[in-house]
């Protein structure tokens, strides 16, 4: 399939929320910090919620039960990812493979991570709408000179994103298929957390 020749039509969508991780450079689950009266987790589940998605599911792997007992869990799915000491790829890999099972007729699926504070539903959204305007297979975000998440891929990827491994992550797929691909300015988005500084010197 000639990618960037196609015009693909996304009119259904899920979001996976990756939040499996050990959280080894900050000492305890990020997913569980508490910024503006919720933990991070919860607010990507709530901002993935308001996004008119088909499809909500989080992938947790470390902490699971703990962190599971502290998120509102009505309106998504859980899925486990027991590999997850072996690199991000393992997350977006249980994440596919749950979506296959319980919605596997969507057209595309937005990938977000937990830690970024700042990825609101509008971020969401205006995936959603510049995949709607270029017909692209893949939407990712663009800040700081760099790509990253949130990202949306068209089904077409599904098999690229199953295929990575260890630590890589699908930014990858950016640079591979940089012909099929198109970005929104995310102002925010290289705010993550990954150490005690980080969370520190979040906007209050």
């Amino acid at each position: 399939m000639q990618l960037a020749k196609t015009h693909f039509n996304v009119n259904t969508f899920a979001i996976l929320i990756l939040a499996a991780g050990k959280s080894s450079r900050l000492g305890r689950p990020k997913q569980l910090l508490s910024y503006r009266g919720k933990n991070l987790l919860q607010h990507s589940i709530d901002s993935a919620k308001q996004a008119g998605s088909n499809k909500v599911i989080v992938v947790l792997g470390s902490s699971k039960d703990i962190i599971q007992n502290k998120i509102e869990i009505d309106g998504i799915e859980i899925a486990e990812n027991p590999d997850f000491e072996s690199g991000i790829s393992s997350s977006i890999k249980a994440g596919i493979n749950a979506l296959k099972k319980t919605a596997p007729g969507v057209d595309a699926l937005i990938l977000m991570v937990c830690d970024q504070p700042f990825a609101k539903t509008e971020i969401l959204t205006s995936l959603v709408h510049k995949q709607k305007q270029t017909g692209k297979a893949i939407v990712g975000c663009i800040y700081e000179n760099t790509k990253g998440t949130p990202a949306l891929f068209h089904s077409s990827i599904f098999p690229e994103l199953l295929s990575l491994e260890g630590d890589t992550g699908a930014k990858k797929l950016f640079d591979e298929y940089h012909d099929a691909a198109s970005f929104v300015s995310f102002r925010d988005g290289g705010i993550d957390i990954d150490t005690s500084e980080d969370y520190q010197n979040l906007p209050k």
